[in-house]
């Protein structure tokens, strides 16, 4: 349940989000809200959640995060249908920034999803919910997973088939979260976790394009590199998919396309006063998935499957690599090899040989 509260002592609107009385007794609830709470209050990023404090009062877990009024992308994405190319750039890009942060500082999200990117009147953005993320240092390659937590919709081929997620992982989570802002539908459906699972591990997306013709080739792309497979053949951070999307856009605005750098602050969800609002995010759900298969986060029991094999690089990889920076470094190699010259000049002009 999350509530909005008055801090007395700092005088300021906050987000309390307490454990709901049905987990507070359940370990595994506990260690995953605490975790939470840990693994936010490591990260201090413009686009991701603030945590204030944590602790236990009546036996209840609570987190006291920052406040500012707004809905999460999953409400938004019902009113709307689908957004326009530029709007999904622009908030996709923050989205891009805060989990690329996560990334730089050894986390793994784990459930990228609308319901975890909250957007404020303003069109900012800011990534929640830790609760399953994990630390790069504790992950084994080779490790393989009866259980899965995590989203079904959003799930990566890796996380689905068991095995070990990495930041390609939240990659893939993005492309899915692209391709449904885009065309105002899931690139899989399925009406069980399971099935879910053996699609993104296995089945192709239609084409986007199919779906709406409006979305450009360049950004065609850029959803099924990030839909990929093989997670070596995706960006293989989210601020690599951020620079791939500024790129991309001809009209971004300038403050968003420096994003990557620096962002405004934003919001997290937008409470009643004093009063409950929201429940954790399914987190209770376990194997079945109703009716179009919307539902959010859910663990369930996935077969051990061999991950897909790696493939061939593509050419289009080569598109990843920052032109601009090599540019400049040649540039910098050029003029400081030019003044070698110059020095040597000046020396024995001031020291002429004997």
């Amino acid at each position: 349940m999350v509530f909005r509260a008055r801090d007395q002592m700092l005088e300021r609107t906050v987000a309390i989000k307490t454990l709901r009385r049905d987990f507070s007794n359940d370990p595994e609830f506990r260690e995953r809200f605490s975790q939470e709470a840990k693994a936010a209050a490591k990260l201090s990023h413009a686009n991701i959640v603030t945590v204030h404090d944590f602790g236990l009062d009546s036996g209840r877990l609570f987190i006291v995060m920052e406040y500012i009024p707004g809905f999460d992308l999953k409400r938004l994405l019902k009113q709307q249908g689908r957004f326009a190319s530029d709007e999904t750039i622009q908030l996709l890009t923050q989205a891009c920034a805060g989990i690329g942060y996560a990334h730089r500082a050894g986390l793994v999200h784990c459930d990228v999803k609308p319901l975890n990117l909250l957007v404020t009147p303003d069109k900012l953005l800011k990534v929640a919910d830790f609760g399953i993320a994990r630390a790069l240092s504790t992950i084994e390659p080779d490790e393989k997973e009866k259980v899965v937590w995590g989203s079904p919709n959003y799930l990566s081929p890796e996380q689905a088939s068991g095995s070990a997620p990495s930041p390609a992982s939240d990659v893939y989570a993005l492309g899915v979260i692209m391709y449904e802002m885009m065309t105002g539908q899931l690139p899989f459906k399925a009406t069980t976790s399971q099935e879910l699972a053996r699609l993104h591990r296995e089945a192709l997306p239609i084409s986007p394009r199919t779906l709406n013709p409006d979305i450009s080739i360049p950004l065609e792309k850029m959803i099924m590199k990030a839909l990929s497979k093989d997670a070596s053949q995706r960006y293989q951070t989210a601020s690599q998919m951020g620079r791939a999307l500024v790129n991309v856009s001809q009209n971004i605005p300038k403050a968003v396309a420096g994003s990557l750098l620096q962002q405004s602050p934003v919001t997290t969800k937008t409470p009643q006063a004093g009063a409950p609002t929201s429940q954790i995010s399914e987190i209770d759900s376990r194997v079945t998935i109703e009716g179009s298969a919307n539902a959010g986060s859910a663990a369930y029991r996935s077969p051990i499957n061999t991950s897909p094999g790696k493939s061939k690089n593509r050419i289009d990889d080569l598109l990843d690599i920052d032109w601009i920076i090599w540019v400049l470094v040649i540039l910098v190699l050029v003029a400081v090899g030019g003044l070698i010259p110059f020095w040597l000049w000046v020396y024995y002009t001031l020291n002429p040989p004997l």
